[in-house]
């Protein structure tokens, strides 16, 4: 037995192995687009990985943000009838 999986059986299996790990790597690098078209998707390091998924994660929060002021700005103009039924809706 590898001493990868021995140490994920020595905790009780709570924790998770190496292997999921890089599995789960892979799975985010997936999801990246900058990452996933690159020449050698397998030669990305799990650091790199991690740090575009951060990127990736700070630039969403930014454009619900921003879109999030928006909406606001939309349903200050708009008739009361209509942003109170967008108001309900978004709630749904």
């Amino acid at each position: 037995m590898s001493s990868r999986r021995s140490r994920s059986r020595q905790s009780g299996g709570s924790r998770i192995s190496d292997d999921q790990i890089q599995d789960l790597v892979c799975k985010l690098q997936q999801l990246l687009p900058e990452l996933h078209n690159t020449r050698r998707p397998d030669k990305v390091s799990a650091a790199t990985v991690l740090q575009e998924t951060c990127n990736c994660i700070r630039r969403l929060h930014r454009e619900a943000d921003d879109l999030s002021e928006r909406l606001s700005q939309l349903l200050e103009t708009t008739d009361t009838n209509q942003a109170a039924l967008i108001r309900s809706l978004l709630m749904q």
